[in-house]
């Protein structure tokens, strides 16, 4: 693993992108002073953690892979898997950290941006009829803060957030927390979200904060109770 580690900080002080080649394996070794079993490990571990790729052949060799905002956001919600987050984990960071996204994109997002989020409202325009279509209107009504997280000049906030985003949505689903289902979540986030793209269209940078908190805050009231009653089920049956 140190070898990996040496190798891959190597990388980064030679500015080498995505797609480029990595030295031959005998290069390898003498530039690291391994072990030609030792370097064959560590590239192993390194495509393993998807920051190489190997091709055979001609044109062949180890090139530089960039690991996908999608497989980062899967290998660390393994690291979560175990940790039985609640609701209010997930809301206390968001309470945090969204409605300074808010702010910091109030009057710098493109129309077609800002219309990407009103129609994503308006897929749940109107109540859940069912209870499938309650879990999808959960699910897109979440879509709509990963689509401002992609807006964030802080790449490492912007992340953060779609990744905090994706734990609620498979919290909400493998948990039933749709179930059963509330019409004032429904309501209280629709009209939230609504107001919060007028602010954002507007420029108002302090409206947009305002909103956004109070959003968490509500939708983290009321999904709690959504928990709850989901706990209170489980224990009953």
């Amino acid at each position: 693993m140190q070898v990996a580690e040496a190798i891959k900080n190597w990388v980064v002080e030679q500015g080498l992108q995505a797609g480029d080649r990595l030295p031959g394996e005998a290069e390898l070794i003498e530039r690291f002073g391994m072990a030609k079993g030792t370097i064959r490990e560590a590239m192993r571990v390194l495509e393993a953690q998807g920051l190489i790729k190997t091709r055979t052949g001609p044109g062949g060799g180890s090139f530089v892979h960039e690991v996908s905002r999608q497989r980062a956001k899967a290998l660390l919600a393994n690291y979560f898997y175990f940790k039985d987050l609640t609701i209010g984990d997930i809301y206390q960071l968001r309470l945090t950290l969204e409605p300074e996204l808010a702010a910091a994109l109030a009057g710098h997002l493109s129309e077609d941006v800002l219309e990407q989020l009103e129609a994503n409202i308006a897929e749940y325009s109107e109540p859940a009829k069912t209870l499938s279509e309650e879990r999808e209107q959960h699910v897109a009504s979440l879509r709509f803060h990963a689509i401002l997280a992609e807006q964030a000049k802080n790449p490492l906030l912007g992340f953060v957030i779609d990744f905090m985003v994706n734990l609620l949505a498979d919290l909400t689903v493998y948990r039933r927390l749709y179930s059963p289902p509330n019409i004032e979540l429904w309501k209280q986030g629709r009209d939230h979200q609504r107001q919060l793209v007028i602010a954002l269209r507007d420029g108002d940078a302090d409206t947009a904060r305002s909103i956004m908190a109070d959003h968490m805050e509500t939708a983290w009231k009321l999904m709690r109770q959504q928990e709850v009653e989901m706990e209170s089920r489980f224990i009953s049956e």
